[in-house]
């Protein structure tokens, strides 16, 4: 069969995820830009000093949230960039699982180690024979930037850290020969270096911070409220869909316009170094002063990345006399009378995995079909390979808004849930799957057809083996979005919804009083959590090397 005869089934296969995205994309912006059109939600905005208090607030909790990440983060790349210790290859992954927790679970971790009932507090209170905690910060901006940095820590080490790992340390040593000091070689020859991957994180960590929904809502509460907490509240409990929508559009317009500078930068800021192998570039600690630091750096940095996580498994063991308690795993099969859900918080978990096992056969679909065919030479790969990212940069909560003012008949349907799920799931299938398809040498597929194989039997017998295991990546990835997805979820589900997810519930759990649903609230949360680690193990264990963008 000629190539041109494959064209067109090929064309009209890979219409499905373009109409997916048109449908399930573009449409639901265009219904928030014409909800935010009316002149009363342009009024009301502009004639509200609160609006642009909520805008400051949230770039400026972003700013300070990037530049305290940078503050740990730095010295954590450092570290791993210039030195060789035992444990390196099994702290490296550590430092990268906050980043892949959901929202939820982190809110829950630090409301666990940090909160008026956390690890910490009890401690004191035991040591101090206090009568209150005493530290106070629940609902704090205090517990929101440490969870921010707690968060986005990895971006910079592996941004800068693997960078800065690569660079030779000749040009450092030669700035030390003509009489540099090590801070003045730091600051006149390593800083200008490591500029385009510092400035590449930091714009990646105010985006992540700038569009954070989960820790606001959960850690900050009503005092504290950014553009996506507003937009859920204007429209969830003051019913003003034209100010969510107005508040949307500013958001969409900002974070379009982030990664469009973001895409540039990346662009235009290659350096054309002598790149150096990054074993040629560690050592071991030598001296005492060198021992101190990495020791000390390592200690701070397992503590800071472990301690949320393993206070969240601890409290959900031991009830607030410290005894240890199962009651607590117990009672999610359990429903009581006074409850705010209408099904028992095991059932939610048996949605979300239903949800996530759905999510991988649709997005797994439409990101096969989408990579097969960016991987082929055309003229519109051009176009359409930026065109199937677009979902990364738009808001989950921005997504969630415009469903439910677009699809009112799908409004109390599961299926609505699936789509937004499948939307949000859809680029990582589509980055985890197109490299190695691009790697696959076009002259197996020919001899296979020189062999009498038909077009099936070579992608059959030649690609899909190949790409098997990226398959399994993609997958996992579905499924680990799929199940930690809390912002658009948030606007499709009510909680006494037959459908609900379990960050829904964890959610819910964490608002109300009582030591019971707290408790729960952490149980549900240490069992997404094994979730979320158990996935993120098996990406890096079934990835190829490097390959993949995520």
């Amino acid at each position: 069969m000629s190539l041109s005869g494959r064209k067109p089934p090929f064309f009209l296969l890979v219409l499905l995820p373009l109409l997916f995205l048109g449908a399930f994309f573009f449409y639901p912006l265009f219904n928030i830009f014409r909800t935010s059109l009316g002149m009363t939600a342009v009024s009301r905005f502009l004639s509200r000093a609160y609006y642009l208090r909520i805008i400051w607030f949230t770039t400026w909790q972003a700013a300070v949230s990037t530049s305290l990440t940078f503050l740990v983060g730095l010295p954590a790349a450092y570290l791993f960039a210039r030195y060789e210790f035992s444990g390196k290859k099994w702290l490296r992954p550590l430092t990268t699982i906050p980043f892949v927790m959901p929202t939820v679970v982190v809110a829950a971790a630090f409301r666990a180690l940090l909160g008026a009932n956390g690890l910490v507090n009890g401690w004191l209170t035991t040591i101090f024979a206090l009568d209150a905690p005493l530290l106070q910060l629940d609902q704090s901006l205090t517990m929101i930037l440490l969870a921010h940095v707690f968060y986005n820590t990895t971006i910079v080490i592996r941004l800068v850290g693997g960078f800065w790992a690569n660079l030779d340390r000749k040009l450092t040593a030669a700035a030390r020969t003509l009489g540099a000091n090590r801070w003045q070689a730091f600051w006149q020859v390593t800083l200008p270096l490591l500029r385009p991957s510092l400035i590449s994180a930091a714009l990646l960590i105010f985006l992540f911070t700038f569009t954070s929904f989960g820790v606001i809502l959960i850690l900050g509460g009503a005092a504290f409220s950014t553009i996506e907490t507003e937009i859920y509240r204007q429209y969830v409990t003051f019913l003003r869909p034209d100010v969510a929508g107005l508040l949307s559009l500013l958001q969409i317009i900002f974070t379009f316009g982030l990664m469009w500078v973001y895409a540039r930068w990346q662009r235009r800021a290659a350096v054309h170094l002598d790149f150096r192998p990054q074993k040629t570039n560690l050592q071991r600690p030598a001296t005492i002063t060198e021992k101190l630091l990495v020791n000390g750096l390592l200690v701070g940095l397992f503590i800071f990345l472990t301690g949320p996580l393993l206070a969240l498994v601890w409290r959900s063991f031991v009830d607030r006399e410290g005894q240890f308690t199962l009651a607590f795993y117990q009672a999610l099969p359990q429903l009581k009378r006074s409850s705010i859900l209408f099904v028992p918080p095991l059932t939610a978990a048996r949605n979300s995995i239903g949800y996530a096992l759905l999510t991988v056969l649709a997005a797994g679909s439409l990101g096969l079909l989408s990579a097969q065919f960016l991987a082929r030479p055309s003229r519109w790969r051009g176009l359409l390979d930026p065109l199937f990212m677009l979902p990364l940069g738009a808001s989950a909560v921005t997504l969630g808004f415009g469903y439910v003012i677009s699809f009112d008949r799908l409004r109390t349907s599961p299926l609505l849930v699936l789509i937004a799920h499948t939307l949000i799931a859809f680029p990582f299938v589509v980055r985890a799957l197109l490299p190695v398809i691009q790697g696959i040498k076009p002259s197996l597929r020919e001899a296979a057809a020189v062999m009498g194989a038909s077009p099936g039997q070579v992608w059959r017998q030649v690609d899909l083996p190949i790409m098997g295991r990226a398959l399994l990546v993609a997958a996992v990835f579905a499924f680990t979005v799929s199940m930690g997805e809390f912002g658009a979820t948030s606007f499709i589900v009510r909680p006494n919804s037959g459908y609900t997810t379990l960050p829904i519930v964890i959610e819910r759990f964490l608002g109300q009083p009582g030591g019971l649903n707290f408790g729960q609230a952490l149980a549900m949360s240490a069992i997404l959590m094994l979730v979320s680690a158990v996935g993120f193990v098996a990406i890096e264990r079934f990835r190829y090397a490097d390959v993949g963008e995520f």
